[in-house]
């Protein structure tokens, strides 16, 4: 009698549907999205980081190993906003996974859910590297995050039903704490409002902008070219004139420039984590942001 239980058991579950047993993959390109994706989809779904926390996301090697991950995966979550323009196409190209290609479902660049800053009148080679599409470095501003989760969570509804309604109910407790610490951190970070901020590139605009500082400058001389030794001492000799509050390096800027200006002008120096796992401290999304408002108030003695 145990026997054919036992047999009966194992038949009952070998014909149990795959989709219904299976986590869904999921392929992140930086490790903001692998969090966001860990917050919505929990025990039921797996997830794939592409880029480490100090790695600059403009710039990665579209290895073999992407390659095999992306053709497995049944969902992409990327900035987008041509971010990944330099490998995120080949990748695409190479894994052939027609789950994933742009216009399915399982395509989503979270910038194309927010309104986007810096977006250019037009674009020319001179300009050095624009985003044709705005800045899309829309994580650093928890608002456009919470827009971002909300349509994330309905795309993974979508693409595995079997856990819909978990989906939900993590979508919404999610969005619960999150609202209730974007109200602690705008508390938090009432005195930097008005702020003048230099940063190494423009990857701080929505934090900025969330927090009601100005952006000065930047020490890159044009979008992702580095500072040459002519225009930091042009960018010196403007801080002198017209002195900022902060310098703002993320974690994975390069270091030196900023250094260079904080320690011949005196004005604070804040080293950002960026994104998740950028410093000890960023350990998930909330920790992000808990990190930064404590790192930029410690900088400004505030």
């Amino acid at each position: 009698m145990r026997m054919f239980v036992t047999c009966v058991l194992v038949i009952v579950a070998t014909a149990l549907p795959h989709t219904a047993l299976a986590k869904i993959k999921a392929f992140a390109c930086e490790p903001e999205w692998a969090s966001l994706l860990s917050e919505l989809g929990g025990k039921d779904i797996s997830v794939y980081q592409a880029t480490s926390p100090k790695q600059d996301p403009h710039r990665v090697e579209a290895r073999p190993s992407l390659v095999a991950r992306m053709r497995s995966a049944d969902i992409i979550v990327c900035s987008g906003a041509d971010l990944e323009i330099g490998w995120l196409p080949v990748l695409l190209q190479s894994a052939g996974n027609s789950k994933v290609q742009p216009g399915q479902p399982g395509y989503f660049m979270a910038a194309e859910w927010v309104e986007r800053l810096d977006v250019p009148e037009k674009v020319d080679r001179s300009m050095g590297d624009v985003h044709p599409y705005g800045n899309p470095h829309v994580h650093l501003d928890p608002r456009r995050l919470a827009v971002i989760a909300g349509a994330l969570a309905q795309r993974l509804e979508e693409i595995d039903p079997d856990h819909a309604s978990t989906y939900k109910q993590r979508s919404a407790s999610f969005q619960e704490k999150w609202s209730a610490s974007i109200q602690r951190w705008e508390t938090e970070a009432t005195s930097l409002k008005g702020l003048r901020v230099v940063t190494y590139h423009r990857d701080s605009a929505y934090l900025v902008n969330w927090l009601g500082m100005a952006l000065s400058s930047t020490i890159e001389s044009k979008p992702g070219i580095p500072p040459s030794a002519s225009h930091l001492a042009k960018l010196l000799e403007q801080l002198k004139a017209e002195p900022a509050d902060l310098i703002l390096r993320m974690a994975y800027n390069e270091p030196k420039a900023p250094k260079w200006l904080h320690d011949r002008t005196g004005i604070p120096l804040a080293e950002l984590p960026y994104t998740v796992g950028g410093t000890k401290q960023a350990k998930d999304l909330f920790t992000l942001f808990d990190d930064t408002i404590n790192r930029l108030l410690q900088a400004t003695g505030r």
